[in-house]
């Protein structure tokens, strides 16, 4: 039984401890889970979706620490460090804080006769779910990983559980159309337990697994909705749910069109747990007004313009398209763009391509990535042609086209840093060298 003394020997380790990344199904984590014998007295909140996840666990965790409740949130993928994955009170965990826990799974794992294998993920969504049980908290917030049905999350059975939106990514685990995929994110519903949607047009196949399994449905535009106050509409919106309404809420901290589709199914999922977590109407709008998130059209401080946005598919390309549309002029605008070979990576394109007239298209390092010059070739091929005001350029990391970009843009463009979670990380990381 393998026992490292610090965090990164165990990640190490734990990136090829399974013979594969993703291995989808419940029956040996369950295992585990069972040998560790794990409680949980909090109220757990389960988080699915194609995008708007790690927005909307980030506002149902800042809402509920602005009301004083001890809250855990477990999300994916980290950005820079680990750590992030696992945040008590809106800290990170130290690995100090979870070493024992991932002890603790080494040590239920290997209690069987043939010990159980399990992936990196599924590894430490345990360990962290082992942590949170241990610290007294009120709320867990759980992020999916993939899919929902089969994801290693779905081995804690939720008390409310939100799909905030259903589109075509993962194809080759969760299907290819909206229906497949819609029946593997309700596979996180639980019989007579509120399973909100956030999506305005949710797959049949969502609803009627709710309705079989009995599970209590919230739609949005039936069991909820929001729009933008009257006179008001630049500054706040109002929600109304089955019964209770806010007016007046400040706009999301987090920027972009999408935000409210989120912050609406958040509240949707506050009200139906409020006998056991009440929140004010102040609370709410604190945990709006002071929730952050990295990566999801983040607007840095300092000219040029620095926009971070982990869009890495057609759905979410096309509200990064939509931001950037909404916010006003610039001269020019460059991409610094990375995604893994897997992705509808043409998809992506079509709805950002008209934005950028600069293309700085960068390797990245997972075995995964589609290469700059695979990139490079997509790109041409939805039409693009170098002239005078438009470029394309290809680097070996997203640092060496991110420095290319900023020596090139004046104080009047703009950069763009998206597509998948290296490219952003890689930009701040080199960022982060820069400041100190």
């Amino acid at each position: 039984m393998p026992i490292f003394h610090n965090l990164p020997d165990w990640l190490t380790h734990l990136e090829t401890a399974h013979p594969v990344g993703i291995d989808m199904g419940l029956t040996r984590i369950t295992r585990v889970k069972e040998a560790l014998g794990l409680r949980i007295d909090a109220v757990v909140f389960t988080v699915g979706g194609t995008n708007g996840k790690g927005s909307t666990c980030a506002m149902l965790e800042r809402i509920l620490l602005e009301a004083g409740y001890k809250v855990g949130c477990h999300t994916s993928p980290h950005l820079i460090s680990f750590n992030e994955r696992a945040r008590i009170n809106g800290e990170f965990a130290t690995d100090a804080q979870l070493l024992p826990h991932f002890e603790a799974v080494e040590r239920a794992r290997t209690s069987f006769a043939d010990p159980v294998s399990l992936t990196y993920f599924e590894f430490t969504t345990l360990a962290i779910i082992h942590m949170f049980a241990q610290a007294g908290l009120d709320a867990m917030v759980l992020e999916v990983g993939l899919g929902g049905r089969l994801d290693a999350v779905n081995v804690i059975d939720t008390d409310c559980a939100v799909i905030t939106s259903v589109d075509i990514d993962h194809t080759q685990y969760l299907g290819d159309t909206r229906e497949k995929i819609g029946f593997e994110k309700a596979g996180i519903f639980r019989p007579h337990v509120p399973a909100i949607c956030g999506d305005p047009m949710p797959p049949q196949s969502l609803i009627a697994h709710a309705e079989e399994i009995g599970a209590d449905l919230w739609l949005v535009g039936r069991d909820f909705q929001h729009q933008a106050a009257k006179g008001q509409e630049r500054q706040q919106w109002d929600w109304s749910g089955r019964d209770r309404k806010l007016n007046g809420l400040g706009y999301p901290a987090l920027r972009g069109a999408n935000q409210l589709l989120n912050a609406s199914a958040a509240l949707a999922a506050l009200q139906a747990m409020r006998p056991r977590l009440p929140v004010s109407a102040q609370e709410v709008r604190n945990g709006l007004a002071f929730v952050e998130l990295p990566g999801r059209f983040q607007v840095m401080a300092g000219r040029p313009t620095v926009i971070l946005d982990v869009a890495h598919n057609p759905h979410a390309a096309a509200t990064l398209g939509q931001n950037l549309e909404n916010m006003g002029f610039f001269r020019y605008t460059y991409a610094v763009f990375g995604a893994m070979h897997d992705k509808d990576i043409a998809g992506v394109l079509q709805h950002v391509g008209d934005k950028i007239d600069h293309w700085c298209l960068c390797d990245l390092p997972s075995e995964r990535a589609a290469s700059a010059a695979e990139l490079l070739e997509k790109l041409e091929a939805s039409g693009f042609e170098a002239g005078p005001d438009n470029s394309a350029a290809c680097f070996a990391s997203p640092e060496l086209a991110y420095r290319d970009a900023i020596g090139r843009a004046t104080e009047n463009d703009r950069i763009l840093v998206f597509g998948s979670f290296y490219t952003v990380a890689g930009v701040l990381a080199y960022r982060a060298t820069q400041a100190n």
